[in-house]
């Protein structure tokens, strides 16, 4: 009996800790996948233009790997802006914490595509940024985002003759 009741209040102070803990956690994970990607859109923009060294590197240089060979980018130049707009738009998301599950999505997305672009990177990058961005897709921003304002069920009036818990959330 002293021992149930002593779990239960365990499991509860591990429950609040969880909860607290989540939103900072989230928080940096969001923030840390963020940068990266951030950064690299920086370099792909000159002004509001595509820069040269992307524009040179999306048709000439970049390639898909896959096993049996390797492919040219197809619409190297719309693949071009799609990543550096991705780049600047997807992080800004996540650090704001706004449609984290789907800006998440979309770099997961980009880091599928990087890596068949760039092999060698696997460990060191591409790795951690997949397993990063999985982790918000599972568990979205957390409190410490924006979602949870937009999203959060609104209490609404009882309707009445309905019983309460047929009430739709407004």
């Amino acid at each position: 009996m002293l021992t149930t009741r002593f779990d239960a209040r365990l499991q509860a102070m591990a429950a609040t800790a969880t909860r607290l803990g989540s939103g900072p956690a989230l928080l940096a994970l969001r923030v840390a996948l963020a940068i990266p990607f951030f950064r690299s859109g920086l370099t792909k923009w000159d002004g509001l233009n595509l820069s040269a060294g992307a524009h040179y590197l999306f048709t000439q240089e970049f390639q898909l790997h896959f096993f049996w060979g390797s492919l040219p980018y197809p619409a190297p130049i719309l693949m071009a802006y799609l990543a550096a707009i991705g780049e600047i738009v997807l992080p800004a998301l996540l650090v704001l914490g706004l449609g984290t599950r789907l800006a998440a999505s979309g770099i997961f997305v980009m880091t599928l595509i990087i890596q068949l672009t760039i092999p060698d990177g696997l460990i060191n990058f591409h790795l951690p940024w997949a397993a990063m961005a999985l982790a918000l897709i599972a568990y979205g921003g957390g409190w410490a985002s924006l979602d949870r304002l937009v999203w959060r069920p609104r209490a609404t009036a009882p309707v009445p003759g309905r019983p309460m818990g047929l009430n739709p959330i407004a």
